[in-house]
């Protein structure tokens, strides 16, 4: 039996990843260090611990636990979030990523490496690993100040650029690396975006309606299916697209993050999360070979701290550059030196790929290694570290970083009241997406194509048929963006003939000319970008003139229609965009201003699912007496309950956010995490059910109300209904009184219907006993 050895593999994985895993918590390290190393021991490359010694299976397991990770990346990346976090931090992470960049290049040349090994090198340094940072983030309790959120978006900004980075890569090693000459950057990237546009929008129009269309007519285990489902697939179709399939996977992963379904999909998808998460990272270290990092142990040594330094020296400066106080730009910079993930990736890229040597594999795991072990003793002590880059930095730095910031500010208050930039700027974002997904369709027709024509052959209907069919729908596919594109060109025409003409003498006359100008230029831009798109070989300029026209005379008698469906699809976009809810988590907190003085701190805690706290209330916890911290807030399935009520009851699985100084919340922390070891209670849902009692006439319950018996407090049972004489009284209110002859529908258990009963039964002055034995 194949199946058996991989099966066996996860136990080895698995079982290895939890021991050195946990090891490594205790000991105060990140899990991600953990499970390389753990990976490293029981790989292939370590008799006679050679517990995995498939390199193939090895490498499939890596596949797949890359998948789930970056799916659960891609999670925690909104298009919200990205519009949150402002011009300031994309500039900042790309002047961080520029800086790395130039710093490794000279690295290399210092090195006697060339020109592919340096640049592989600089991808790898420039991206940080999000999983390892929030992991390291959390572990040290740090996830709510300013300088974590700041690295937390930098982190998600640098998987943008990352998936980026190894796309033009990929294109470098697909020809560049074999003598020949590579597709433009400017080529690569166009072609990146037009999918990731593409693939972005059809799936904020479909996944929505189909995740809502599951949850109504399927079950969450069917749900979790269809998501598996495409998960995989949308990794499959990135991967024929020619990228990887981490990009796939991403991109799925951003796209559930607009919907509202997305903490139910969190909440599903989290185990296997964690399970495939370490499956990765033990995985990749199991393709490692330990001689080859002893004998690069120098290399490792000296790249890593290279690293060290240049990530938290070029994101700091970065983030001061754009406005950042320089407290925070040191803290968030010494956040985000780890490497990860995306740093593995590349490197295993560039190997496979023959244009680097092996032992740039293991360089990037350890290298990976060592700042995933040095990081949270930098995080620990950023505070101090900031502390003494104040104090040595000279009064006239102080000085010019203070002006330069007050400077920022200014400007950035002056664009907020460029009217015009307000008005223009959501349309010309919508003419740049629409041309990215009209470009995206037509650059990869040819693949649609080639699986459209596999199914009915060639010459299905006619000669070219399908060809045929294929066009025609493709343009009149394309034909609703591109009126929206030229719609809102004339708009933009109008406004800036409008703006531009204002004040002149014969400002009523000049503008429309303009504005034709203005159309004029657009149009002409419009034609030979079309013309540059489409594909112009063979008997397809034939089919795309008759296309064309077909698409034209749709144009004609369609148009009114047109604009109805465009309008009709950006409302569908905009509500998914602004059904997501908000968190506790990311970077959507108000609290994320400057606070140090106050010396107050913002702490959560997730309670256990066997929590002493589970079923209290805050009274009844009384945190504040007892540590002198608050609770602020609770999220509980996705929804937040923003300073709740001293009668809140706490539950299993609640993220409570705690607010006091740092010593106090740590201490209500531990408080609420602590699990005093006491038996679960026993669950009695599946046990109830419903049972007729007839009320007799030397019944104790007789003339009582159901307020005055109570037997919900009394007994745990539910009074569903009382058939009084054929009459039913359904939900009878707390005033009605039992009379001799009723006949009570009950609910509970068998236990407690039974008490019920006996009860009910018993004479006025007897006892239960012989109440039982009568009965």
């Amino acid at each position: 039996m194949q199946g058996i050895h991989i099966i066996r593999d996860l136990a080895v994985i698995l079982t290895i990843a939890g021991i050195v895993g946990w090891t490594c918590q205790r000991v105060g390290l990140s899990v991600a260090v953990g499970f390389l190393v753990a990976g490293v021991l029981v790989g292939p490359n370590t008799p006679p611990l050679s517990f995995v010694s498939d390199l193939a299976r090895v490498e499939t397991l890596a596949q797949l636990g890359l998948v789930f990770l970056m799916f659960s990346i891609g999670m925690r990346l909104s298009l919200r979030k990205l519009r949150r976090m402002g011009l300031g931090l994309f500039l900042a992470t790309f002047g961080a990523a520029v800086g790395i960049y130039y710093l490794t290049r000279l690295l290399g040349a210092a090195l006697g490496w060339s020109g592919t090994e340096s640049v592989f090198l600089a991808g790898m340094l420039m991206v940080s690993s999000s999983a390892i940072v929030g992991k390291v983030l959390q572990e040290t309790a740090v996830t709510h100040e300013r300088f974590a959120h700041l690295a937390v978006a930098v982190t998600m900004l640098e998987d943008v650029l990352a998936v980026v980075m190894l796309t033009l890569l990929n294109s470098y090693v697909q020809l560049g690396g074999k003598g020949q000459a590579g597709p433009p950057i400017g080529e690569t990237l166009w072609m990146l975006a037009a999918f990731v546009a593409l693939a972005v929008v059809g799936g904020l129009l479909l996944v929505p309606w189909l995740l809502r269309r599951m949850s109504i007519a399927a079950d969450e285990a069917l749900q979790t299916l269809g998501i598996a489902a495409l998960l995989f697939g949308l990794a499959f179709v990135a991967q024929r697209a020619g990228y990887s399939l981490a990009l796939g996977a991403f991109l799925l992963g951003t796209i559930v993050a607009e919907t509202a379904h997305r903490h139910q999909v969190e909440r599903t998808f989290e185990g296997m999360r964690d399970i495939f998460t370490a499956v990765f990272f033990v995985a990749v270290g199991m393709q490692i070979d330990p001689r080859i990092l002893w004998s690069q142990a120098g290399l490792i040594a000296g790249v890593g701290a290279f690293t060290l330094v240049a990530r938290p020296l070029a994101s700091g400066l970065a983030l001061t550059l754009v406005g950042t106080p320089l407290r925070d730009a040191v803290r968030a910079g010494l956040c985000v030196t780890p490497i990860g993930e995306f740093s593995f990736i590349i490197a295993q890229l560039g190997v496979g790929a023959a244009v680097l040597p092996a032992e740039f594999f293991p360089l990037a795991v350890g290298v990976s290694v060592l700042t995933a072990f040095f990081s949270p003793l930098m995080v620990r002590r950023s505070d101090a570290i900031a502390d003494l880059v104040e104090k040595v930095q000279p009064r006239w730095l102080t000085d010019w970083i203070r002006y330069y910031h007050g400077r920022l500010e200014r400007l950035s208050a002056r664009q907020r009241r460029n009217k015009l930039w307000q008005l223009s700027r959501k349309r010309f974002i919508q003419v740049g997406v629409e041309i990215l997904i009209v470009s995206g369709v037509l650059i990869f027709s040819g693949q649609m194509f080639e699986v459209v024509v596999s199914w009915p052959g060639p010459d299905w209907l006619m000669p070219h048929g399908p060809r045929i069919v294929f066009w025609t729908v493709l343009c009149l596919v394309l034909i609703a963006p591109l009126v929206a594109i030229w719609r809102n060109i004339s708009a933009l025409a109008l406004l800036y003939a409008q703006v531009s003409t204002a004040g002149l003498a014969h400002a009523a006359r000049v503008a429309p000319t303009v504005e034709t100008a203005l159309k004029a230029v657009a149009g002409v831009l419009l034609f030979l970008w079309l013309t540059a798109m489409l594909p112009m070989e063979g008997t397809a300029r034939w089919l795309l003139l008759a296309s064309g026209l077909v698409g034209l005379a749709a144009i004609v008698l369609l148009r009114q229609r047109l604009i109805y469906w465009h309008s009709h699809l950006e409302v569908e976009l905009q509500s998914v965009m602004s059904s997501g809810e908000s968190s506790m988590t990311g970077t959507s907190e108000p609290w994320l201003r400057p606070h140090e003085d106050w010396d107050l701190h913002i702490m959560d805690c997730v309670l256990p699912d066997l929590a002493d706290v589970r079923g209290r209330t805050l009274a009844d916890v009384d945190l504040r007496a007892k540590f002198g911290c608050s609770v602020v807030g609770i999220e509980r399935q996705g929804f937040t309950i923003p300073l709740p009520a001293p009668d809140a009851v706490l539950y299993p699985r609640d993220r409570v956010l705690l607010l006091g100084t740092r010593a106090q919340v740590r201490s209500g922390r531990a408080f609420l995490a602590t699990v005093s070891g006491a038996a679960a209670v026993e669950s009695t849902f599946e046990e109830v059910q419903m049972r007729a009692v007839r009320v007799p006439e030397w019944s104790r319950a007789l003339g009582q109300t159901l307020a005055q018996i109570a037997p919900a407090q009394a007994f745990g049972v539910q009074i569903a209904g009382v058939n009084r004489g054929g009459v039913r009284i359904l939900n009878p209110g707390a005033e009605e009184k039992l009379q001799a002859g009723d006949e009570v529908l009950t609910l509970g258990t068998g236990d407690q219907l039974d008490e019920f009963r006996t009860w009910l039964r018993e004479r006025p002055g007897e006892d239960v006993a012989d109440s039982s034995a009568e009965i």
